[in-house]
């Protein structure tokens, strides 16, 4: 299974302080030497992590595809036009929210979405769509004709967490999950489920079948055993652990994860 890796959070803890360091670009390297097959960015709108400068140095200096994360505005299509990464995953954005909450809207009437993907295919750039896994996103995904779809595994995730972490009884508990644990393991196994049979009838229906949002070490194993997904963009927990083990050694530590 082929792992993007989510350099983000360097660039988050760099604009905490206000101050050059540490640099995303530095990553690069690292990323390569440890076995990953993709770096992933996401140039918000807000520009809260990576800047547009990141952006263009990243995409000119990396060995490894990028995959540019980016809102379907148009002044963020203009720069992925003119950037041309190897991919670009559209994505929802609110403001407010700490990091991506769910997919993006595909289904019903979309001309904006569609406006976006034709002025990035004429570049180029292949599209991938990041979405909630249901029925009705995936066929809407087909029909508009990109050539990847990323399943948000948050809800997967946030499961997980409070089923089989302490994330219950800390202050970032989940509400709506404070649910008796045999609930919760109904819920769990309904996700998996759901991601197996989507994840089939991607691939089936000619789309290539990323995921991600939340995978960490703990919980990434049921992921990797859904044979339709090949790729996983991991960010958050690569670099949470990089802090006890190096960047290195916490990619080399996911890259084995991966392993079917």
């Amino acid at each position: 299974m082929l792992l993007g890796v989510n350099i983000d959070h360097i660039a988050v803890l760099r604009e905490a302080r206000r101050v050059g360091d540490p640099d995303p670009l530095d990553a690069l390297g690292i990323c390569k030497r440890a076995g990953a097959d993709q770096i992933t960015i996401h140039l918000r709108e807000d520009r809260r992590h990576i800047q547009d400068a990141d952006a263009q140095h990243i995409i000119d200096l990396s060995a490894l595809p990028v995959n540019l994360e980016c809102a379907i505005a148009p002044e963020m299509i203009d720069i992925a036009c003119k950037l041309k990464p190897h991919r670009v995953t559209l994505v929802p954005e609110k403001r407010e929210e700490v990091t991506t909450e769910g997919g993006l809207a595909v289904t019903g009437d979309q001309p904006k979405l569609a406006e976006a993907i034709s002025r990035l295919q004429e570049h180029e750039i292949e599209v991938s769509l990041f979405i909630d896994p249901t029925s009705e996103a995936l066929k809407a995904s087909k029909t508009l004709g990109v050539e990847w779809i990323e399943f948000h595994t948050g809800k997967y995730a946030n499961i997980y967490a409070m089923l089989y972490t302490n994330l219950a009884k800390t202050h970032h508990t989940i509400p709506e999950l404070e649910l008796p644990r045999n609930e919760l393991k109904k819920m769990l196994e309904e996700e998996l489920y759901e991601l197996r049979v989507l994840s089939k009838e991607a691939k089936e229906i000619g789309l290539k079948v990323a995921a991600g949002h939340g995978l960490n070490m703990q919980n990434v194993s049921a992921i990797v055993e859904i044979e339709h997904i090949e790729e996983l963009n991991i960010g958050q927990s690569i670099i949470a652990r990089s802090i006890y083990t190096g960047l290195e050694q916490a990619i080399i530590d996911m890259k084995h994860k991966l392993i079917r």
